[in-house]
């Protein structure tokens, strides 16, 4: 069933929880203090904790923060016979999934067990899809600044190159929160025509203007509770940036053509791959916009100064890239390919690299990739990419690798708007998405989004 690991410095207590989820099915592990606690979560990797409030050394509430720090996917239930609201409270702030009283009443424990456990899953499939692959000093750095800064309610604006993985960071921002079990809403504010951005943003009432038939809620509001990520901040046009901006100030919002203020509980992250003190001098940023927005600056290192994560990259990569296109066996990269692809200039960053691996095992899958296969399909434009589809055995073959081409560009042009993408095409939107799903397209991460796996 699950590892549950059990702290609490009374072994009477820890005998009876070990006794009653046994009988369940589980694994169950003891520690009699906080510091063994912490031991055992490193060498059980439990999928919950059931933590006991008051012990000696560290109390329980400490080592529900360090296990938020170094274990965030571990589900955390907190055990305590001298608990009162305010305790309860501030264990919840903490991160805690659950508070239960002693003397524990063995339904009530149950209850809190299954569906502790159940959100455990969902928690660990989210570290999972939005993992941040890498072990180089430059992004351990930036995820101790990430790491240190999710706990918090402060506003966060990330900047870097394309491709480097800004969503990924906004993602784990939300996982290392309160807001963890919160709506992640995103926008991408390049992608949305700018007469539009305000009702998006904001939602609108129905007869507002033209095409209002009903009434809409904004972003804003879909994010109540939650984290609202701002992507592609620097192309919002300068009349939008000033009504965000008094959003950010009042913490309410009203709809387009409405009247009465909605009061916000929302954490905003941004991110933008422009310089916006430059902008800013250019006219075509607002100053206090970005002083607003900019309460903890993260900068995503662009994959040239993480140069040594590429072979862990490669590596998963490829293991998505064959597992989603049904190629067994997976193909062997040889230490050799991997420092001829280190020694590659990635100007697109983790996205580019992400594209070749794929692009590899799709156009030209080996059981072993050497450092000449890897030769063999870098530095290619478009007349050799089109060459291999070319000789191809069969037509149908042809047509899928095609017809996969052709739309991956088209749908990357448009940043995955599927709306805009089939309009180019002439196509109806439900049609473009069956060929999607037939062809099991997924967006090339900015670091994520929809349809992706994304990852940095």
């Amino acid at each position: 069933m699950a590892r549950i690991l059990l702290v609490d410095d009374d072994r009477t207590i820890r005998d009876s929880l070990e006794l009653i989820l046994s009988y369940e099915g589980h694994e169950l592990v003891q520690a009699p203090d906080g510091d063994e606690a912490l031991r055992r979560i490193g060498q059980a990797l439990p999928e919950l904790v059931l933590l006991d409030v008051v012990m000696p050394g560290r109390s329980g509430l400490e080592v529900l923060e360090e296990i938020q720090t170094s274990h965030p996917e571990v589900v955390v239930i907190m055990v305590t016979g001298h608990g009162d609201d305010a305790t309860a409270i501030a264990a919840t702030r903490k991160g805690a999934f659950d508070f239960i009283r002693k003397p524990l009443e063995r339904d009530r424990l149950l209850v809190s067990v299954r569906n502790a456990l159940r959100h455990s899953g969902m928690r660990r499939e989210i570290f999972d899809r939005y993992r941040i692959v890498g072990e180089s000093a430059a992004l351990r750095r930036m995820l101790a600044d990430v790491d240190r800064v999710a706990p918090t309610e402060a506003m966060v604006l990330i900047t870097g190159e394309n491709g480097t993985g800004k969503e990924l960071v906004a993602r784990r921002i939300q996982v290392l929160s309160a807001r963890r079990d919160g709506p992640f809403v995103e926008v991408n504010c390049a992608a949305i025509p700018r007469e539009l951005i305000e009702s998006e943003l904001f939602g609108h009432v129905k007869g507002s203007f033209t095409g209002a038939d009903r009434d809409k809620t904004g972003k804003f509001e879909q994010a109540q509770h939650g984290t609202l990520f701002l992507d592609e901040v620097g192309d919002m046009g300068l009349e939008s940036q000033a009504k965000v901006l008094r959003v950010l100030e009042q913490r309410t919002v009203e709809r387009v053509g409405g009247s009465r203020p909605i009061r916000l509980d929302v954490r905003v992250v941004a991110a933008t791959n422009k310089d916006l003190e430059q902008e800013m001098r250019e006219g075509r940023f607002r100053e206090d916009l970005y002083h607003r927005l900019n309460v903890v600056p993260i900068r995503v290192p662009p994959l040239r100064e993480r140069i040594e994560d590429v072979p862990l990259l490669v590596e998963y990569f490829l293991e998505d890239a064959c597992l989603r296109n049904g190629v067994r066996p997976r193909p062997r990269i040889t230490p050799a390919a991997h420092e001829a692809l280190k020694a590659k200039s990635w100007s697109g960053n983790v996205r580019e690299l992400r594209n070749f691996v794929e692009r590899l095992v799709i156009l030209r899958p080996r059981p072993v990739m050497d450092a000449d296969a890897i030769e063999a399909s870098t530095g290619r434009g478009t007349e050799s990419v089109w060459q291999e589809v070319l000789e191809t055995s069969s037509f149908e073959e042809f047509k899928e690798k095609s017809e996969r081409l052709f739309l991956e560009h088209k749908l990357a042009t448009f940043h995955w708007n599927i709306t805009r993408t089939a309009d180019a095409l002439g196509m109806q939107r439900s049609h473009l998405y069956k060929k999607i799903d037939r062809l099991g397209l997924r967006r090339a991460a900015r670091g994520g989004g929809e349809n992706g796996t994304p990852v940095a």
